[in-house]
């Protein structure tokens, strides 16, 4: 295993990156570009800043990450409980004050939505990734609590796109409304015609999604009059995209990423 102590301390540049969600805050360590380490919690907003703390300098000892290695940290977050109590924790383990993705911060990303503000920090972030990583035009799907779809034309602008539930919020709205629907473990089918109820969930659940995912692509590239490179992010993403006819690039760390990028931009 890397060992980030066991590096000379006047070469280390240490980079936190930070991405708060509605299920789980995903930790990335940076080498410069490089993601070394990542690691997940779940997201909890009834945790104080100590607990936090004691969770973060915890990680550390258990991954051999010294915690006066990093000089750097940027969080984006959709959790607003949870943002301030975290940077108060990086602060108290690190040291290090907390960059916020949110007014103020150059992400790059020209967002031309109604009102940009309204624009999940998640969603910006990884629009910030996908338009410096990939081809553009280029459409970005984020599958988590929602499946958030987005499309960065050719001039890096951001251009809108849609948000739908996502795949376990639909599936638990399914089995808690229906008195004889039962609660399913997620997992693709092996046939779309399922032979059974448990199946018959599970093939409008994952290729349902993938179904809709296909089309929306076909319908933002008619509409911008381009092909598009497709870029998928989630926990979820790799059962879905699989069941997919387009050719959609599949990048864990998009967020990350994100990150990554808009903290060189703003140091």
């Amino acid at each position: 295993m890397y060992n980030y102590t066991n590096r000379e301390r006047k070469d280390v540049k240490m980079l936190l990156t930070i991405d708060v969600g509605n299920t789980n805050i995903k930790f990335g360590v940076y080498d410069g570009d490089v993601l070394y380490r990542t690691i997940k919690l779940s997201t909890d907003t009834h945790k104080t800043a100590d607990e936090f703390a004691v969770e973060l300098y915890t990680l550390f000892q258990v991954y051999g990450i010294a915690d006066d290695i990093i000089d750097g940290c940027i969080i984006c977050s959709v959790v607003p409980r949870v943002t301030k109590r975290l940077k108060a924790a990086v602060k108290s383990v690190t040291g290090v004050d907390a960059l916020i993705v949110g007014p103020g911060i150059k992400t790059g990303v020209n967002i031309c939505i109604d009102d940009p503000a309204t624009l999940g920090a998640d969603l910006v972030v990884a629009c910030a990734a996908a338009q410096t990583l990939f081809d553009i035009p280029c459409i970005v799907i984020s599958m988590g609590t929602a499946t958030a779809m987005f499309v960065i034309d050719e001039n890096k602008k951001m251009l809108g796109g849609t948000i739908a539930p996502g795949v376990s919020i639909s599936l638990d709205a399914l089995t808690s409304h229906g008195a004889l629907i039962p609660s399913i473990a997620l997992n693709a089918p092996d046939h779309v015609i399922g032979k059974n109820t448990d199946d018959s969930i599970r093939a409008g659940a994952v290729v349902g999604t993938a179904c809709m995912i296909d089309g929306m692509i076909e319908k933002f590239e008619k509409e911008i009059g381009q092909k598009c490179s497709v870029v998928a992010t989630g926990g979820i993403a790799p059962m879905i995209v699989k069941n997919c006819t387009h050719d959609i690039i599949l990048k864990d760390d998009l967020i990350l990423e994100g990150l990554r990028i808009i903290f060189e931009k703003n140091s």
